[in-house]
């Protein structure tokens, strides 16, 4: 897994959990200087080593998570504990002295086949190092299904929770994926993937930032 990726200007965090108020003044575009981002940590079912990437956007106002091996399913020869899978992301977001961050929107894609009766959830809940609190964002998805799926996770400009100014703390994104039979055939098969045989599926955050109060 990459560590030390270089944005050239935004990164946000959907997050509804507390974080200690600083105040930053109004919304301001991305900072000039460069933003290093350290995967700290990659752990989970989801997202073995060698299986997930984060990238950062041309614009720097979002950076993007691509898996190769994230699936969940149920029925058949399945494993029977394939039917949940999760991945943690732990980022280390180093921004310019001056400036906060906070992501205001997720985009979540992938694929699903559902047999008639069967059901899957996609979940995901965004917290900073040190906060009290974590809100889940919950997606659900009804057989028979066969095709793309996307969800997106949004906060209201005025409910931003931004990382507090002047404090490293890591950002924290957790993501799952759950399929359950339902009243399908046992035989058949149902999953849910946040990736494709044909190409990466690919999850984006958003980013909004601020300035912090001058000392």
């Amino acid at each position: 897994m990459a560590s030390g990726l270089l944005l050239g200007g935004a990164v946000a965090a959907l997050v509804t959990a507390a974080v200690p108020a600083h105040n930053p003044s109004s919304i301001v575009d991305p900072p000039p200087d460069r933003i290093v981002i350290d995967v700290a940590t990659v752990n989970g079912s989801g997202c073995r080593p060698g299986t997930a990437a984060v990238a950062v956007s041309e614009d720097n106002t979002a950076f993007t998570v691509t898996y190769s091996e994230y699936l969940a399913q149920v029925g058949g020869n399945s494993d029977p504990t394939a039917f949940r899978k999760n991945c943690q992301l732990s980022l280390i977001v180093h921004v310019p002295q001056g400036f906060t961050y906070a992501i205001a929107q997720a985009d979540y894609r992938g694929f699903a086949s559902l047999q008639a009766g069967a059901n899957a959830v996609q979940r995901a809940s965004y917290y900073f190092q040190g906060s009290s609190q974590t809100v889940f964002k919950n997606h659900t998805f009804t057989g028979a299904l066969n095709d793309n799926w996307q969800a997106t996770d949004t906060t209201d400009w005025a409910n931003l929770v931004y990382a507090p100014c002047g404090v490293q703390r890591n950002f924290n994104i957790n993501t799952e994926l759950r399929v359950n039979a339902g009243t399908s055939s046992p035989s058949r098969v149902s999953f849910m993937a946040m990736d494709s045989t044909d190409g990466d599926i690919n999850t984006v955050y958003h980013m909004a930032w601020k300035e912090c109060p001058a000392k």
